[in-house]
């Protein structure tokens, strides 16, 4: 393939990546911030689909495409600013696969009540955990996106 659009679409899907996260997070937690129940139900169900149509598939080909212009390249994955990079992107996304497992869980759990007072502390708890998940996943990618810019030489 040749390596100008193999970039674009790893630059392109980095973007999807990472644009329909931080816009998914947004709104979930502005609808949790608001404490309606039928905001609640909306958005959660919203970013499990997300995530399934923009997040997952952008993910996967990201680590695609990187592989394959790491090669192109001719790149050692030893390169201490690719090892730095990657190493964050898999912390980001060993953060990021627990929270569409909670997204999921936490879909189911208000979908089953009427009041916003009868949502189980469970949920929130989950919740909770998704905050602190979504965290620390965040300035690791962004973190990425230095390192894939700048290709500091450490």
């Amino acid at each position: 393939m040749d390596y100008s659009i193999l970039k674009w679409i790893h630059i392109l899907s980095s973007t999807v990546l990472f644009g329909t996260g931080i816009g998914l997070a947004f709104y979930f937690f502005a609808a949790h911030q608001m404490s309606s129940l039928p905001a609640i139900k909306f958005t959660t169900r919203m970013v499990v689909l997300g995530d399934l149509l923009f997040t997952t598939p952008a993910g996967i080909v990201q680590i695609v495409s990187g592989v394959l212009l790491i090669n192109t390249l001719g790149l050692e994955y030893s390169e201490p600013w690719l090892f730095y990079a990657l190493c964050l992107f898999v912390f980001a996304g060993v953060c990021w696969l627990p929270v569409v497992w909670m997204q999921v869980k936490m879909r189911d759990i208000a979908q089953t009540v009427s009041k916003i007072e009868d949502m189980p502390a469970q949920y929130w708890k989950l919740h909770r955990l998704w905050v602190l998940l979504g965290t620390l996943a965040f300035p690791a990618l962004v973190a990425v996106f230095w390192l894939m810019v700048t290709k500091p030489d450490f």
